[in-house]
């Protein structure tokens, strides 16, 4: 009789829960009995794991052989327990001493001839192990660098079983055949990029905003034709997190706006660059080559996107939607009036709290979703009911149904809305010159969100956005007489009590971007123009002043 134990991680959404796998060996029929609530992938590991030992040059027990993953209440699946089952059979068969393997975590898949193959939501996996005290990790080679992204933690990567063995045993290290020679893609890279699991999200890569003289490789704004008041909006919402709503005709360069707002947000810090890459290691849509994630994502979901692609869901344990992989970087709903209603407002909870929870009957997932939101909208069917002359003959109550899909409560949470008005002959030609590039604007960004990292250095927030109204009107005040004309707009019915707050985190941001102490009242203006479209003639001063 024989028995030995190693670890593995099962992952609940981004969240991992250490598994301890335990293998014994008893006499009689020979047999394969795996416990501990797995998955019909799991499963199927019993004849991938015989297949990798024989292959592999070991002998398989002709024994009961029974595998149990403890806690036995954690739902586990997927194939990432191959490795850690194989070692503790070999552990089980003293083929290796059990005991170098008992604190030992491994995860990965095995072949059918012992190749270790990589597979998802490694970083995610080796953060739980470090959590819960574990320094030892023996991953897929392919997912090595991503591994060693936890500190503290030493990485061995593997691509075999065989190397495996050689190295628990003491024995030479075999060589592996290296990938192919002519250049093609690795075929054993082929499990960690989902098709299709993205919704349409796109890593920022490059060197992020170009320097003066230079040619950026991404996006620029100086692109962008005219849409002035459009361009201050997106640098108000980038220094604070605020929420965007575009509003205007077909070609008036809504897209191209919200296209570039993820190169003039700074790149992502340590801990954020590490929530953002553990989810979309998990989701199946980290490149590889690229372990770590820098730049803010931007993901940009068709408007047919279901509830469930928005926010997360799925059969099974439910996966990371739309919002968690837009993490810290941007969410992009083009034509948002085209979404369905039941899709937008589930939207409603992840822009108040910054994470989802959804309940399922696999079990409960509670997801990241920090992300600033820009809507871009037509105002009506056809596009050119505010256009001039323009010949639209959508009826009214056609009118009224089409921008009633986006609901008030929604609406209530975004900070910022801008009409983007048709961009004029001039401006398309360049007779008024090329508006600011991407670098400058990137730095004054830079700028005014260290002003507010230093103001709430001890605080738990990091943006104005973030920041609760009570303490905007109690710890942080405005300038005295700097809200009269919010406060009569709430008298009025303009504002609500949360359009209020969200009027005091703009001018907040606006005051850092003019480089004051505290908002005043053309603070206050600019953030109630932006907020609720009607022109005060405060974004015009504010833009003379600069």
């Amino acid at each position: 009789m024989g028995f030995a134990r190693t670890c593995s991680v099962a992952l609940v959404g981004v969240d991992g829960v250490v598994v301890e796998v335990q293998a014994d060996l008893e006499p009689g029929l020979a047999a394969f009995t795996l416990v501990g609530l797995p998955d019909k992938t799991l499963t199927e590991s019993r004849d991938r794991v015989r297949a990798a030992l024989v292959n592999s040059g070991a002998t398989w027990p002709q024994k009961k052989l029974t595998v149990g993953l403890s806690p036995a209440s954690v739902p586990k699946s997927g194939a990432g327990f191959d490795l850690a089952v194989a070692v503790a059979v070999l552990g089980a068969a003293e083929v290796v001493d059990p005991a170098a393997i008992a604190d030992l975590v491994l995860i990965g898949e095995l072949g059918l001839d012992g190749r270790v193959r990589p597979v998802r939501g490694i970083l995610p996996a080796v953060l739980a192990a470090a959590e819960a005290g574990y320094r030892n990790v023996v991953v897929p080679q392919q997912c090595a660098a991503e591994a060693m992204l936890v500190p503290d933690v030493s990485v061995l990567g593997v691509r075999s079983l065989r190397q495996l063995i050689a190295v628990l045993t003491g024995g030479e290290v075999p060589e592996e055949e290296p990938p192919d020679p002519l250049g093609r893609p690795d075929p054993m890279l082929a499990g960690l990029v989902v098709p299709g699991a993205g919704i349409g999200t796109g890593i920022s890569r490059g060197r992020g905003p170009a320097e003066e003289g230079d040619t950026p490789d991404h996006p620029d704004l100086s692109d962008v034709a005219g849409q002035h008041g459009a361009r201050r909006a997106l640098e108000v919402a980038a220094s604070g997190g605020h929420h965007l709503f575009l509003s205007g005709p077909p070609g008036a360069g809504k897209t191209m706006l919200a296209e570039r707002i993820p190169w003039i947000l700074p790149p992502l810090c340590r801990q954020d660059s590490l929530e953002v890459t553990a989810v979309h290691s998990v989701a199946g849509v980290l490149p590889p080559g690229e372990p770590l994630v820098a730049r803010p994502p931007y993901c940009a979901p068709h408007h047919s996107a279901t509830m469930q692609s928005l926010v997360g869901g799925g059969a099974g344990v439910p996966r990371p939607g739309a919002v968690s992989l837009a993490h810290r970087g941007v969410l992009f709903l083009d034509e948002a009036a085209e979404f369905s209603t039941k899709a937008l407002d589930a939207l409603r909870q992840p822009l108040e709290s910054g994470h989802v929870v959804i309940a399922r009957a696999a079990g409960v997932v509670r997801l990241p979703a920090r992300f600033l939101m820009v809507l871009a909208a037509n105002p009506c069917p056809c596009g050119r009911h505010t256009l001039l002359g323009a010949g639209c003959e959508c009826p009214a109550s056609v009118i009224r149904r089409y921008q009633a899909r986006l609901s008030g409560p929604l609406l209530d949470r975004v900070d910022l809305r801008v009409e983007v008005e048709p961009v004029t002959r001039s401006d398309l030609l360049g007779r008024g010159g090329r508006g600011e590039s991407t670098a400058a604007v990137a730095d004054r960004v830079r700028e005014a969100r260290d002003r507010a990292a230093a103001r709430l250095a001890d605080t738990p927030w990091r943006l104005n956005a973030e920041v609760p109204g009570h303490e905007l009107r109690t710890r942080w005040q405005a300038a005295p007489g700097a809200l009269a004309q919010a406060e009569r707009d709430l008298e009025r019915g303009l504002l609500t009590a949360r359009g209020l707050d969200r009027v005091l985190r703009v001018a907040w941001t606006v005051a850092d971007l003019r480089g004051r102490d505290r908002p005043d009242a053309l603070d206050v203006a600019v953030a109630l123009e932006l907020r609720t479209g009607i022109a005060r003639g405060a974004a015009l001063a504010m833009g003379a002043q600069a």
